[in-house]
């Protein structure tokens, strides 16, 4: 299996998932200090529990332990992608396409770094936001993160 470690558990984890009713939105793989973190965030259409992600952490465990894709040690953390969430992946723009976003720019844009506004489209590595009144449109390129704006009345 060719490409990143995070590319390879997807690959394996989707068909899981799938089995669960339940769809990864993401997969990480990260060192942070000396430990290595494989985080695996699930998600569905009814929201995700504490026992999806228990399931499901049970359901890729062996799978995982069979396939020895990970040479390091390391800590499976299996959760909900929740507020906030990041959009990475051309489905996700999909999914939420009308729903509010945040973008943030890597350099600012007329003096300004982030910008807010609902989805209107994800082609050709440019998403489209209608702010207001206007549709503005930044290149993947231009764009450090985006993310679902669900979490700015908390």
């Amino acid at each position: 299996m060719a490409g990143s470690t995070a590319d390879r558990v997807r690959s394996l984890a989707e068909p899981i998932a799938a089995e669960l009713n339940l769809r990864i939105w993401d997969v990480r793989y990260v060192k942070e200090g000396a430990s290595w973190f494989l985080r695996i965030f699930i998600d569905s259409d009814e929201g995700i529990t504490i026992d999806d992600c228990e399931n499901f952490s049970r359901a890729i465990d062996a799978p995982l332990d069979e396939a020895d894709m990970i040479s390091e040690s390391y800590y499976l953390e299996v959760s909900s992608p929740g507020l906030g969430r990041e959009l990475t992946r051309p489905e996700h723009f999909e999914i939420l396409k009308g729903e509010e976003i945040k973008v943030r720019l890597i350099r600012p844009k007329d003096g300004q770094k982030e910008f807010e506004g609902i989805l209107q489209s994800f082609e050709n590595d440019t998403v489209s936001i209608l702010s207001g009144t206007e549709v503005l449109s930044f290149t993947k390129a231009e764009i450090s993160k985006v993310r679902l704006n669900d979490d700015k009345d908390i």
